[in-house]
């Protein structure tokens, strides 16, 4: 018995620590002033789909959910400046920033994702 608790709490233990966010998740007002940077570089994580129907003007396209994600973040973006990352509502991003951050990139997450952008009557684009 004290054997099987044990490995109860180590695996919700476990979880708990590969949860954890390593990067701040800022609001909305907070995200457009950070993407004003000219060093800040502008990720959207979503799909070739979901970004037509609009995204963040000037943010560059790589879908998290395909394999070659990794492959194309290492081409797209550099290492040195900040990568701010949104996605629909925060789950991918989330996904993304973890990965980013694993290759030593610095990344920052627009909480609630573009659904929180357009909620506050920011501007997206679809060209």
């Amino acid at each position: 018995m004290k054997k099987i608790l044990a490995f109860l709490l180590s695996v919700i233990g476990l979880s708990t620590a590969c949860s954890q966010k390593n990067f701040e998740s800022i609001d909305v007002k907070q995200f457009a002033e950070l993407i004003k940077n000219p060093d800040v570089t502008l990720l959207d994580v979503r799909t070739p789909q979901e970004y037509a129907e609009g995204h963040i003007e000037g943010a560059i396209l790589i879908d998290v959910k395909q394999n070659d994600f990794m492959e194309k973040a290492r081409k797209q973006l550099p290492v040195g400046k900040t990568i701010a990352v949104y996605c629909r509502s925060g789950r991918r991003s989330t996904d993304a920033c973890n990965k980013l951050m694993a290759e030593g990139y610095k990344v920052e997450e627009l909480k609630g994702g573009i659904t929180a952008w357009q909620a506050e009557k920011m501007p997206v684009t679809k060209e």
